[in-house]
């Protein structure tokens, strides 16, 4: 019940809203709020949906505390992502920019890709993760858009990759 509260505390200030405010669009007593965030008692289920609504969340998000939860529906997480292009980067750092390993690695995305790998990661690194996210949501993953929205910050790409999912 903490781990909700907390995430429930969370949510409510990244949204710039006082305990009374969210109390008011709910119908409840700031009270209740405050025991909600408090982990003292849980939201009532009536109001699971619009709580949700409010602080731009999913009912699994808050009842998991924050947690991404993937029961055998194939999620994309955006740490591994960005931790799949850290790699990349510290092929480039370990053997160098010139050498054959770290050449190929570029040469090979440039040619499947259809574009200069090299160039887009010196760029803009987040044109590269929201192309990640598009083939992942065209293969039949799924993406949880405030995990997306941690890591990618311009609104074109945030776009783009919400027309694609279901």
């Amino acid at each position: 019940m903490n781990k909700i509260g907390q995430y429930i505390k969370k949510l409510r200030k990244a949204k710039g809203i006082t305990q009374q405010q969210l109390a008011d669009t709910l119908n409840v007593s700031f009270q209740a709020v405050s025991k909600w965030e408090t982990g003292e008692t849980l939201p009532d289920v009536a109001l699971l949906l619009d709580l949700c609504n409010e602080l731009n969340t999913t009912a699994d998000m808050l009842l998991n505390g924050g947690a991404i939860v993937c029961r055998g529906r194939k999620l994309i997480s955006m740490a591994n992502i960005v931790s799949g292009f850290e790699h990349l980067l510290s092929v480039k750092d370990c053997f160098g920019k010139d050498s054959t390993f770290y050449q190929g690695i570029v040469e090979g995305i440039s040619n499947k890709m259809n574009f200069n790998f090299e160039e887009a990661l010196e760029a803009n690194i987040q044109v590269l993760y929201a192309e990640v996210v598009i083939q992942y949501l065209l293969n039949g993953y799924t993406v949880d858009m405030q995990d997306v929205k941690q890591y990618i910050t311009n609104d074109r790409y945030i776009q783009e990759i919400s027309k694609r999912i279901p």
